[in-house]
């Protein structure tokens, strides 16, 4: 497989991961019967932004750098408050 070919295959990964976080909060939403956004949104996010700013560096493509560059840190910034509260749920004593 030539680098070119390669590249090629992690920018489609990296939109796959990006786009399956929109099938997760449909079905996560379509559940409950109201639009929430589930942890795994923001972790496919992630792994969407990181493969496709790996994908822009390689393009050499600034826009696109610069997008998915500051997309990241909201995604992180979202994690880290689901990981948080996460650890706060854990941290309050549970009724017996």
């Amino acid at each position: 497989m030539s680098p070119a070919t390669l590249w090629l295959a992690v920018g489609f990964l990296g939109q796959a991961l990006f786009s399956a976080r929109f099938i997760v909060q449909w079905i996560a939403s379509e559940r409950v019967g109201r639009s929430i956004i589930p942890a795994a949104f923001w972790f496919f996010s992630i792994g969407g932004g990181a493969t496709l700013l790996a994908y822009a560096i390689y393009r050499q493509d600034p826009v696109f750098i610069a997008g998915q560059s500051a997309g990241l840190l909201i995604y992180a910034r979202n994690v880290y408050f689901v990981l948080r509260e996460r650890r706060r749920d854990d941290a309050v004593p549970q009724p017996a």
